[in-house]
């Protein structure tokens, strides 16, 4: 049996990432960047007010918080507008948040901290202010958050949307990326039926091609989905070579196991250069990998996910996970892992593999992330693992006890 990590090595040498692509930034959501995006525009592009209230000077209101001060008011900027005129000593201008400082102003007191007194006689606006503020006070200065020339963003880093906002603030038109992988699922069987019709005796319904394409759209990739192809030799070998020319992967679910009718082992091993594997996991033994080369001699990898649905949940996550986002760029390839606490005995035999326990777990009182195997674990129960959110890793041996660290596995992180 090939151990799992010599596995994954193998599958990952063979997908490297995809040459990077420029794209629109309303395109990249999701994407990894292949370069760093360096600032060309400083933001707030301009000194701005932090609140709504009055624009002073600090001078003028230095003892207002034990003597109210009053104030004439020149005018009012709103977000949006351009102050027209400066502010001198004991004038003030009413301002709302974001609105650009006017010239002479270095301070901002809150509303809350004013009383307007109204219009006098002669036209004259007054206002009476009961806080003292500091130089700079309520006032985001231009270039505070970011400065011409700042790297905002290194290469290797997914784009989520409040780095796409980052993004727009600075006018960065276009990013350079890992592009999105094209990404085709097939499911192969006599046996397997996906039009809802009666099930005769020997029939099953088509599940694992409708779960590998909602992991494979949770992985970032653009699915292309090709249904179920029957045990026909010269059928599958124009489904995956059609599929090789205009997907960057193919995803297949049955065939691989030791005693499974050879269909898809004799096209895929005339077509591709193929290497099958017995890993030594439990779940998802069996385990194919290869790639076909098209036309032009771009390699497409394959992966062969066994046909039991648990396996294939199982041996997507272990191998064609990782293995997809390495080629879109990522640089964490696996899900996140945890080291967490047995609530009960994760009984076991020697077999020289490592298993994969389906688990739930949530954190404690204790802060450590506690974790009990959810019902049952056969490779064909998926009913049961479709409730897990995490995997417990288990060594080969005789399990163990409750209350031992156990590494974990999320299923959804």
């Amino acid at each position: 049996m090939t151990p799992l990590e010599d596995a994954q090595e193998f599958v990952l040498r063979s997908c490297p990432p995809k040459a990077p692509d420029v794209v629109d930034r309303g395109a990249a959501g999701g994407l990894v960047l292949a370069e760093p995006v360096v600032s060309g525009e400083i933001v707030p592009p301009f000194d701005n007010t932090a609140v709504d209230g009055y624009a002073v000077r600090s001078e003028d209101v230095a003892s207002a918080a034990d003597q109210p001060v009053d104030l004439i008011v020149i005018g009012e900027i709103a977000a949006g507008a351009a102050p027209d005129r400066p502010v001198g000593p004991g004038e003030v201008v009413r301002i709302m948040t974001g609105a650009p400082m006017p010239e002479g102003a270095d301070a901002v007191v809150m509303v809350e901290d004013s009383e307007r007194l109204g219009i006098d006689d002669d036209g004259i606006e007054r206002v009476r202010l009961s806080a003292t503020v500091p130089r700079g006070g309520a006032v985001r200065g231009a270039g505070d958050d970011v400065k011409i020339g700042d790297e905002l963003f290194p290469a290797g880093t997914q784009i989520t949307p409040a780095i796409e906002a980052v993004l727009a603030s600075v006018n960065a038109q276009t990013v350079t990326v890992f592009p999105r992988l094209r990404v085709a699922v097939l499911s192969t069987g006599d046996e397997l039926i996906d039009d809802g019709s009666p099930l005769e005796l020997g029939q099953i319904r088509e599940s694992n091609r409708t779960m590998l394409a909602a992991l494979l759209a949770e992985s970032g990739c653009d699915v292309v989905d090709l249904g179920v192809v029957r045990d026909d030799e010269a059928e599958l070998e124009r489904v995956l070579r059609d599929a090789a020319l205009t997907c960057d992967a193919i995803v297949s679910s049955g065939g691989v196991s030791m005693g499974d009718y050879d269909v898809v082992k004799a096209v895929l091993g005339r077509i591709a250069d193929m290497t099958w594997m017995q890993m030594a996991i439990k779940p998802a033994k069996p385990f194919a990998f290869g790639t076909l080369t098209r036309p032009d001699n771009t390699v497409v990898p394959i992966f062969g996910l066994p046909g039991n649905p648990v396996s294939s949940l199982v041996s997507y996550e272990l191998m064609a996970r990782p293995a997809l986002r390495r080629m879109m760029g990522h640089t964490r390839l696996t899900r996140m892992s945890v080291v967490g606490v047995a609530d009960t005995d994760f009984g076991r035999s020697p077999d020289g593999k490592v298993h994969f326990t389906r688990v739930n777990g949530e954190f404690g009182d204790d802060g450590r992330f506690h974790v009990r195997p959810v019902g049952a674990q056969g490779s064909h129960q998926l009913a049961a693992t479709a409730l897990a959110d995490a995997m417990a890793i288990i060594p080969d041996g005789t399990g163990l006890q409750a209350g031992s660290d156990v590494a974990v596995l999320l299923l959804h992180g």
